[in-house]
This record gives structure tokens, sequence and C-alpha cells, in this order.
């Protein structure tokens, strides 16, 4: 008999999930099969969850901060051995030869296919992924605390490098992404603002735990002028916001894959040389530098874990602001044994 495995499927955008038994995954040859023990839950799982990141396959297993064990080799896989730990990230797959991935710019690839959206993910026990797009992770990470720094810390770690050497930095949105990344900001000697939801005293709270100089909200300005503002939520509003709040020459980096609408606003706002810029996926090197310095920092992650049966609570979690640092679900207690 064809064995098979638990995953938690999305039929379609706007569908609610649905625990479902797929057959096993085969692993290509560039592939190998991972037994997923973690799997962190992202914003971004909401966007293409709701519709709002348009061509997404269906039906769907969603997430891209995945741990998991080697289980299963592609033929052409030979850096790997089975038992290794591996963490598989938002870029799946580029074409490796246009211009954008021949420059550095492998995030920018046309062709790029993304873990979770056009490949299946981590809801569910085991998955597929390309062995070249993987990466080895830092010992000392629990499964369930190594999950987060697959996204929330990759991209916020690019969209730190891409804010520039400002000490004065602003954080609107403090969720997973802001938790990790207000680590790495103050070992480099960054000073931090964190700017929540209007009322979130919680989340404010949490980002002075973490070292935050100020915390308050979206709608307020910053004690001081900020050199640069990074952009977790995803509310267009926030980019006047942040370009009123910092100073000239200073930059505001969306670090989204989806915001709404920017409304307009006066020239005077951007004038002075202050520059918006958006951060896109991430590169591989990105992944390599970022999981290199987080044992150094050293980043610590705070998670609230869910069974993979509760993936559609930690998404209304999630959207709902009840989520301190990361959501994450947690297989690792599960043999989940190859069933016939």
């Amino acid at each position: 008999m064809e064995a098979t495995m638990r995953a938690m499927v999305l039929p379609a955008p706007g569908q609610p999930l649905r625990e479902e038994r797929w057959p096993l995954p085969i692993p290509g040859p560039e592939q190998f099969l991972l037994r997923v023990r973690a799997c962190a839950v992202c914003r971004t799982d909401l966007h293409v969850l709701d519709g709002e990141l348009p061509h997404a396959k269906q039906p769907l297993v969603l997430g891209h901060e995945i741990v998991g064990t080697v289980v299963g080799l592609g033929s052409r896989v030979t850096d790997l051995a089975l038992g290794t730990r591996v963490g598989v990230p938002w870029l799946g797959w580029t074409c490796g030869h246009c211009g954008a991935c021949t420059s550095g710019r492998e995030n920018l690839c046309a062709e790029a296919r993304f873990t979770g959206y056009q490949l299946d993910g981590g809801y569910a026990e085991y998955t597929v992924a390309d062995h070249r797009f993987c990466f080895p992770l830092p010992e000392g990470y629990p499964d369930v605390q190594a999950a987060p720094l697959l996204c929330a810390g990759l991209i916020g770690y690019r969209s730190l490098r891409l804010a520039g050497p400002g000490e004065r930095l602003g954080l609107y949105g403090f969720g997973a992404a802001a938790h990790v990344l207000i680590q790495v900001a103050r070992h480099q000697g960054r000073r931090v603002y964190a700017f929540t939801r209007p009322g979130d005293a919680a989340g404010q709270a949490f980002a002075r735990e973490l070292g935050a100089e100020w915390a308050g909200s979206s709608e307020q300005l910053p004690p001081e002028p900020l050199d640069a503002a990074i952009l977790f939520a995803p509310v267009g509003a926030l980019v006047p916001l942040a370009l009123r709040a910092t100073v000239p020459g200073g930059v505001v980096v969306c670090g989204g894959i989806h915001m709404s609408d920017i409304p307009a606003f006066p020239y005077a706002l951007l004038w002075g040389e202050r520059v918006v810029r958006s951060v896109a996926n991430l590169t591989r090197q990105d992944g390599r530098e970022f999981l290199a310095l987080a044992p150094r920092v050293p980043v610590r992650t705070e998670v609230q874990s869910y069974p993979l049966e509760a993936a559609a609570q930690a998404l209304e979690d999630l959207r709902a602001g009840r989520v301190r640092g990361a959501a994450v679900l947690d297989l690792t207690g599960s043999p989940a044994p190859l069933e016939g």
C-alpha cells in the first residue's frame, strides 16, 4: 500500500485549511525527503491564505520556515546524509542563469519558486525540498526555536542590511521578525525604537524587555528622529508616518511581501534624499550570513507552539496579534511513521 502522511491543506485561497492524508512525496533528483520537526507560521502564509498573493499552487501545503531531518535522497544529492538536520526557507528554487541569478540577486529571479506558495511546504509531516536551497542549522537551537530563524530571521536580516548603518532604528510592527531583529541590531550597537498597533501595551512591553529604548504607537513620533525604519506590518499608511520620523538621508524599508496601498503624501516627507525601498525574498548568501551570526549574538527566539492540526488557530492568532514572538507548529512529539 502507498505510504501516506498527515498534511494541513489549503484547497484554494479563501478556503479554510483542512487535515488530509496525502501520499508521501517522492524526491526528485535534486531533492531530499524531509521529516518535518517544526514549521514556523508567517504572515506571508496569511497573505497566501487570503489570496493576496496570486498564482499559488492549488491545493497547497503552506509553510516556509521548516526544520526537519533528512530521511530520503534524490539521485543527484551527494552533499547531505540521512539523518542530517536542515532548514528550508522561502526561496525554494531559481533558474540559475538569468541576469538576476548571475549577478548575486537570485531573490529577483523571474522564474523563482517559493516554499509554501508554488511548492508544498511544512504544514505536514513530510515534505521535499531542493538540497541546493536548504541550510545547515546552528547547534544549540532546538527545532521549534530554530524555525523562526528561517524567515523572520532571514528577511529581518536582509532588511537591516539594506536599511544602512544608521544608529537609530525604528521597527514598525513588533512580531516574529522584529523580536529577532532587535537582538541583532542591539548586538551591532544600534538604538532601537519599537512601534506597535495603538493600545498594544503587551507588545510595547515585550519590545522594551528585548532592549528597545522606546516603544509606542505607530501613530506617534519617536522621542528623536530615526536614521532608518523597517516596516514589518503590512500597512501602507505606515510609510508616510515612518518618513515623517526619519532624518534627511534616512531610509524606510518595507520588509513584507505584501502591503496595503500606500496613501498619497506630501513630497516634503520624501525630500531631503530620504529613501523608500522594498525587500524582496532572500538570497542563499543572506541565509549563510545570518545563520552564522545568530549564535554569536546570540539570538533567542520566543515561540508559541501549536500541534499540526491547530495550524488554522495559529494563523488566526497571528492575524489577531495574539502571538508573542513567533507561532510555530511543533511536530517533534509525533513519530509520524510511514503508513501504508
